[in-house]
């Protein structure tokens, strides 16, 4: 699942491209499983909507709209439906209003030209009056397409949190750090390849207790979760699957990683082999000498 860093990287592509631009016509996919809105009222958000700007909030993509467009025909196909609404199925929407975009664990969102062939699993096409073409493309479906006004995930932001605040996370919090540090209604953004490599840096084993962390645990941890989070940004985010930037392009972090998908190599640190374990579910790897 793209994490923080690959959702940065996608939003400030699709910024640094498709700003200013307008959604002039809108086509969804026959699956419903990426709507978390209704078809209709995702349809009527959109169209004739500018595109004011796009930016990251937790994991989510947030498309920020604004009226002034002009709408077109709508995109035609016959391997595809159009999902425009009609009559009562349709609705005004505000002046201002968002478009929230959740990659789940395979989805991508890629401009494109609108010659480019039409992949496969596209669940959503947003025409844009330059003549290019927002594709949602998700083969397993666990990505999700939405409408809002004042989007806000819950949680922290990890670049933007205060030290204290950051420290009152985890107290009293019996559960690992590992899964303190998943858990999207304390921090946002951090999921399983981030946490691994902070973890890591700070010398703390993934399945301390969160409350047993000290003063000095904590403020390590903290930094390092920054340092990676900027790093990774820095570097396009780790393409260790599926993921690709807004313009079908890897990420390169994976190639720093220092523990993440390593188990049985040498520790890059002090040789000694990479362990993988299971917390809640999700793979974690770490090293048993460096980390305490």
């Amino acid at each position: 699942m793209p994490e923080l860093p690959e959702v940065e990287t996608i939003a400030r592509g699709l910024a640094s491209r498709v700003t200013g631009d307008v959604i002039e016509s809108v086509w969804l996919g026959s699956k419903r499983e990426p709507l978390k809105s209704s078809a209709s009222e995702i349809v009527a958000t959109l169209e004739s909507k500018q595109i004011a700007g796009v930016h990251r909030v937790g994991k989510h993509i947030v498309f920020e709209l604004e009226n002034g467009g002009r709408a077109s025909a709508p995109i035609k196909s016959k391997s595809r439906r159009s999902s425009k609404p009609t009559g009562a199925g349709a609705r005004s929407t505000p002046e201002a209003a968002q478009w929230i975009v959740h990659l789940g664990m395979t989805g991508r969102m890629l401009v494109c030209n609108s010659d480019q062939a039409m992949e496969k699993h596209t669940h959503a096409v947003a025409r844009l009056a330059s003549g290019r073409e927002l594709r949602f493309v998700d083969p397993r479906r666990f990505g999700r397409l939405s409408v809002a006004h004042g989007f806000n995930a819950a949680g922290s932001e990890p670049l933007e949190v205060e030290l204290q605040d950051f420290i009152k996370l985890f107290r009293g919090r019996k559960t690992p750090i590992k899964s303190a540090l998943l858990n999207q209604k304390l921090l946002r953004g951090v999921g399983n390849i981030y946490a691994d490599e902070s973890l890591f840096r700070a010398g703390i084993r993934p399945r301390r207790r969160a409350a047993s962390l000290t003063r000095a645990d904590l403020p390590r941890l903290f930094a390092s979760i920054q340092e990676v989070l900027k790093e990774a940004i820095a570097l396009g985010g780790s393409s260790v699957s599926d993921y690709v930037d807004a313009n079908g392009e890897e990420g390169f972090f994976q190639l720093q990683h220092r523990v993440y998908g390593r188990e049985g190599e040498p520790c890059l640190v002090c040789k000694t082999p990479i362990k993988r374990i299971v917390i809640a579910g999700r793979s974690s790897h770490y090293c048993p000498k460096c980390q305490k």
